[in-house]
C-alpha cells in the first residue's frame, strides 16, 4: 500500500497552497541566492523541489524574505480565499535560517474537529532558535482515519529578536480546512489496481506494489490529474501541470483576467 506520506510527497498541503499565492507578491518569488546576497536576516520559505512536485514549475516559494512577511499572508481574509487540503495530502515541509538571533515558537496547533483531525504536529520542537544555516522542517497533519469530514486546523507562530522584539507582522495566524477520508474509501482512490500497469497516464508507471507512481506535477490513483495552484479561476481547466485552459473571454496564466475586446465602428 502506498503510504500517505508518498502521496504527500507529490502535492504540498496547507501552508504550501498560502505560499504558492503568496509567490505573486513582491517579495514572494525571488532567486534564494539573491537573497543571500542581499541580507542575513530571517527567511521561510518552500524549495524548489516541493514546488516543482506540486505545481510543475521550478521556483521556490518565499512566506518570509529578508525580514519582511508576504503581504498575502498578511491579508486578514488570505485563509477564506484557500482551497480545502486533500485527504491524499499529509504533511509539508518547510526551509529556513537566520544568521541574526531569532527564537521561534509554535504558540497554537489545534484542530476543530479531533475526531477528525489531530492536532497538526512539527519535526522539530515547538519552541527554540532559528537555524543559522538553512534546515528544514515538517508540519504534519495527522486525520483519525476512521472518519471522513473536513475539519479547520489552526498554526500560530511567533518570531522574536535576541531582544525579544517580534517580527513585524508577527505572530502569524492561519486557519486552513484538511479533508480526511475513512481507510476504505482512501484505499478506493489510491490503492493497488490489477491493471494500473494498463491505465497510469502521463509518464506515470506501476510499481511492484501495482500503484501507479505519477511524474512530478500529476496526481491521483491513474496520474490524470495534472496540478495547478493557483487554481484555475472563472471556469478554467487545469490541462497540464501549471497551464490552464480559458474559457471565452478569460486570459491570463490562471484565467484570471478578463479579454480587453474593441468594437471597431465602419461609417
Amino acid at each position: 500500500m502506498q503510504s500517505s506520506g508518498h502521496v504527500a510527497a507529490r502535492v504540498l498541503a496547507g501552508v504550501a497552497l498560502a505560499l504558492s499565492v503568496a509567490a505573486r507578491a513582491g517579495h514572494g518569488r525571488r532567486d534564494y541566492k539573491d537573497s543571500e546576497r542581499l541580507n542575513a536576516d530571517i527567511s521561510l520559505w518552500i524549495d524548489e523541489r516541493q514546488v516543482r512536485m506540486f505545481s510543475g514549475i521550478s521556483m521556490q516559494v518565499f512566506a518570509i524574505v529578508n525580514g519582511n512577511i508576504s503581504p498575502y499572508i498578511l491579508d486578514p481574509n488570505f485563509s477564506h480565499k484557500l482551497p480545502i487540503i486533500p485527504s491524499e495530502v499529509g504533511y509539508v515541509n518547510f526551509t529556513w535560517r537566520s544568521k541574526k538571533r531569532y527564537y521561534y515558537d509554535f504558540d497554537t496547533l489545534t484542530s476543530s474537529d479531533p475526531k477528525v483531525l489531530k492536532p497538526p504536529l512539527l519535526s522539530i520542537k515547538t519552541k527554540g532558535r532559528v537555524p543559522k544555516t538553512p534546515k528544514e522542517f515538517s508540519i504534519f497533519l495527522p486525520c483519525m482515519g476512521n472518519v471522513s469530514g473536513v475539519a479547520t486546523f489552526e498554526i500560530g507562530l511567533e518570531l522574536k529578536n535576541h531582544r525579544g522584539n517580534p517580527l513585524k507582522g508577527t505572530p502569524l495566524r492561519l486557519n486552513l480546512k484538511k479533508e480526511c477520508a475513512q481507510r476504505g474509501v482512501y484505499l478506493e482512490r489510491t490503492g493497488p489496481d490489477p491493471e494500473c500497469d494498463k491505465k497510469c497516464a502521463n509518464q506515470g508507471w506501476c510499481n511492484s506494489e501495482k500503484i501507479c507512481q505519477c511524474p512530478e506535477g500529476y496526481m491521483g490513483q491513474h496520474c490524470r490529474t495534472a496540478l495547478c495552484y493557483p487554481q484555475c479561476m472563472n471556469g478554467g481547466n487545469c490541462t497540464a501541470p501549471g497551464v490552464c485552459s480559458c474559457p471565452p473571454g478569460y486570459q491570463g496564466r490562471h484565467c484570471e483576467g478578463g479579454e480587453f475586446k474593441c468594437a471597431v465602428l465602419l461609417v
